[in-house]
């Protein structure tokens, strides 16, 4: 083959590269950092549920509890403005929202507040004998105050928003400070590549 020839394969061979080549994501990318997605707890309509039963959805996965005054409805607002973003694309992605506060979160009350915030939002919950291994897998840290005398309590926890494929494999993290306009472009990404 002659030089100029080699040239212009190897041109070729360049450019077929570049297009392949997919920009980084505007999110955090945690592929291959953490297990599959895996859980049995209670949906809120009070039916037992595991991971299975959303696979062939993209997952968002985050811990908090309905009292919660802050970062839990700001976070879960911030999803719900992504999700809306995504359009028609939107009913191909769940938020599951698992209740570290399993003893006030019922499953009414779960249904309720996740229903604010739109129809892909599930409230999950379960004993801590399934809550406590679930938030190990994911290193996800929460802890419960003592009662005081009404029994009341503060309940302290990490607030980072775990995305998965359709296959149940890890592959962002996010966070409320993120913003929705990040979210809901690596979730477009996601939704077309899965």
């Amino acid at each position: 083959m002659s030089t100029p020839r080699r040239w212009i394969a190897a041109l070729a061979i360049l450019a077929l590269a570049a297009c392949s080549h997919q920009p980084p994501y505007a999110l955090h990318d945690i592929s291959g950092l953490l297990p599959p997605l895996q859980f049995q707890l209670t949906d809120d309509n009070g039916r037992p549920v595991t991971a299975q039963s959303y696979r062939g959805d993209i997952v968002l996965l985050y811990f908090g509890y309905t009292n919660c005054p802050d970062v839990c409805p700001t976070t879960l607002a911030m999803l719900a403005q992504a999700l809306r973003g995504l359009g028609q694309q939107a009913s191909k992605v769940r938020v599951l929202f698992v209740s570290v506060d399993p003893h006030r979160d019922s499953a009414a009350l779960m249904k309720r507040y996740v229903g604010y915030f739109g129809p892909q939002f599930v409230g999950l919950r379960g004993p801590d004998s399934e809550l406590i291994p679930l938030t190990r897998r994911y290193r996800v840290a929460f802890h419960r105050d003592a009662p005081d005398q009404y029994g009341n309590y503060a309940v302290e926890h990490s607030s980072a928003v775990f995305i998965f494929d359709r296959r149940g494999r890890v592959r962002l993290l996010a966070s409320s400070s993120d913003g929705a306009a990040a979210v809901t472009t690596d979730l477009r990404r996601l939704v077309a590549s899965s």
